[in-house]
């Protein structure tokens, strides 16, 4: 179990690397318009759509303090897109959660869990972004707590997990970062130049002393050497990974590194998942689901949460990753050892976790662009103070479980809606927002505050149906007399399905294996596939003269 978390782990580093050798640079083009970026708006897709391409929210934060310590870009600009980096950092475990699809009560699970962080930061952002804009609370408080505080420039940052996984991810492939962060800090000359790495830092162990002539000794540039050799300038040595020799393109490397690690990812998972559900049985799956779902005793039950707060910002920090830490929880979410209750605390401890791994890195920038960068880190460390503020203390606040649980009983009935949902939250809706803010001010306004308003109004009507059913006028107390594709799923789902039934039918053998399916088999599949209730709507079992037979289809497939 412990190899295949280690290598679960280690493919979702790969899976990173990935992502910005495929969009990378063009990450960096995107942050290099300074002034898209002045837009707030504009600021908050930016900082989700490079984290989606990235899969990083700490290349991204690093990104945003190199341009704000070389002065490209003001700290009061830097603060909308460290929130749209803190949503796009959730579609990790939002993916990870799609590999439980072949159970539907697990998917309902995990997909619940991964979406309840996506859930507190979409919010977190509709309330807070508008507030920072009108009166910039984030940055006055940040700036007061810099100009308070005396600190000098620190050493790097701990890497903890990093030390257990470098030395296996560092053989598959090694990226130099700097090239990103130089493309959006303008240096135009690094279009050019991969983002593979060739050339590293040799220990001192391995320098050999040369003579004046040139050439390479155990693999090291005497360049770097003088004539003694003695050292003259930091030692380099070529790589030592898969692609170190490769002439292909970044894309080409991206998009293969891609599919393999998902394919190792998907692997690992399932096998994580198989060895758990056969750990977490009987006796033994009731104590711990005892021990990690019950709270602390009486008068202390109300601080469990807080808790576990601690305990998510602790692993998140021993792994210096938020996507690991909640990826990692999702497989225990999907099989309930871990109830979506209890999930949400540590989600937003890990959101904690993540942030003081990002002033841990500042406090290690040189001392010219110490403030700034420590600055910004705090911004994103209140950013999601503030949203635990506004979302946890109080039972009724906590509207993220609420959304989640509704996402995950959607994706139970209609597994494309997973699909749907990322596309449409981490693609097609912030594209659809910058370009609304690119058109300008009144333009976005103009769009969004009527479908904020409507979208308002659907919430509170629908909130009235759930408790006060009787305070609305009859034709108001449901979404009856509003077209079937207005209030429902399933036309959709009537579509793809008959649209997948044609693709299924066109290809070689369907009409073979369709003949050889028993009436059992058949029944069997349909009451097993909630997508394909419609069949029962649309054409309801034949009535005989004998009202004692009327029944007889529904108990027989009662007992399939």
């Amino acid at each position: 179990m412990l190899g295949f978390l280690y290598l679960f782990v280690c493919s979702l580093d790969v899976l990173s690397s990935a992502f910005q050798l495929a969009g990378g640079k063009v990450a960096g083009d995107i942050f290099k318009d300074n002034a898209i970026l002045s837009n707030p708006v504009a600021g908050l897709v930016v900082g989700i759509l490079v984290t989606v391409l990235v899969q990083s929210s700490s290349t991204s934060s690093s990104i945003i303090v190199s341009m704000v310590s070389s002065g490209l870009l003001e700290v009061a600009s830097a603060i909308p897109i460290v929130m749209g980096s803190n949503i796009g950092t959730s579609v990790t475990n939002t993916i990870v959660a799609l590999m439980h699809a072949s159970d539907r009560n697990d998917f309902k699970r995990a997909f619940a869990g991964a979406t309840i962080h996506d859930c507190f930061n979409w919010l977190s952002v509709l309330v807070l972004l508008p507030l920072e804009v009108s009166s910039g609370y984030l940055y006055h408080l940040t700036k007061a707590a810099v100009a308070t505080l005396h600190f000098r420039t620190g050493q790097d940052a701990p890497e903890l997990l990093k030390v257990i996984t470098e030395p296996f991810t560092s053989r598959i492939i090694q990226l130099d970062k700097s090239v990103i962060t130089g493309i959006a800090t303008g240096n135009e000359g690094l279009h050019n130049q991969s983002l593979i790495r060739v050339w590293c830092e040799a220990p001192l162990e391995q320098i050999s002393s040369i003579g004046s002539g040139g050439g390479f000794v155990n693999g090291i540039s005497s360049l770097a050497l003088g004539t003694s050799g003695n050292l003259s300038s930091p030692m380099q040595q070529k790589c030592n990974h898969l692609f170190v020799d490769s002439y292909l393109p970044d894309l080409a490397v991206g998009l293969v590194l891609l599919a393999s690690s998902l394919t190792v990812l998907c692997t690992c998972l399932i096998m994580l998942v198989k060895l758990l559900s056969s750990v977490l049985q009987g006796q033994m799956a009731r104590s711990i689901q005892k021990v990690i779902n019950t709270d602390l005793p009486s008068p202390f039950g109300w601080l469990t949460g807080y808790f576990a707060m601690l305990v998510g910002a602790g692993m998140t920090f021993v792994v210096q990753s938020s996507s690991v830490f909640t990826s990692a929880i999702t497989p225990l979410i999907g099989l309930g050892a871990i109830s979506l209750e209890r999930a949400y605390p540590l989600t937003l401890g890990s959101n904690i976790g993540t942030t003081t791994t990002a002033i841990l890195a500042a406090l290690a920038s040189p001392g010219d662009k110490l403030a700034s960068a420590f600055q910004v880190a705090l911004c994103h460390f209140f950013f999601n103070i503030s949203g635990i503020l506004l979302w946890y203390p109080l039972p009724c606040t906590r509207l993220p479980i609420r959304m989640a649980r509704a996402l995950g009983e959607q994706t139970a009935k209609y597994r494309w809606f997973a699909a749907f949902y990322l596309l449409v939250c981490f693609l097609l809706l912030p594209s659809l927002v910058f370009g609304l803010s690119m058109a300008g001010w009144r333009v976005l306004v103009g769009v969004g505050a009527p479908f904020l308003s409507l979208l308002a109004c659907v919430a509170l009507v629908k909130l009235m149906q759930l408790r006060s059913p009787n305070w609305l006028p009859p034709w108001l107390q449901s979404w009856d007399f509003l077209p079937h594709w207005l209030h429902s799923l399933r036309p959709v789902d009537r579509l793809i399905v008959r649209t997948m039934r044609c693709c299924a039918h066109r290809g070689p053998g369907s009409q073979e294996e369709e003949r050889e399916w028993s009436p059992q088999m058949k029944a069997r599949t349909g009451l097993n596939n909630p997508s394909l209730s419609f069949l029962e709507e649309s054409s309801p079992p034949p009535r005989t003269s004998l009202p004692c037979l009327n029944s007889l289809p529904m108990q027989g497939a009662t007992r399939l």
